[in-house]
């Protein structure tokens, strides 16, 4: 089941949702002020691939040199 990420169009809010199936993901509503107008945020952090190859030649990790 995937976790997706909301945003409240009425308060702002920002959620995180583990959603089951589409139909559920219908049922969505805000924790805070339970207003069921809320949109689905792009999720950034899911991504294929170890952490050493998306990172391989940025110059923010150490050299080893000294």
């Amino acid at each position: 089941m995937p976790i997706y990420e909301y945003r409240c169009s009425e308060c702002g809010e920002e959620f995180e949702k583990l959603v089951a199936s589409a139909r559920s993901a219908a049922e969505i509503s805000c924790p805070k002020c339970g207003s069921a107008n809320v949109k689905k945020m792009l999720s950034l952090f899911a991504s294929r691939g170890s952490a050493a190859s998306s990172t391989r030649g940025s110059s923010c990790l150490p050299t080893g040199g000294g």
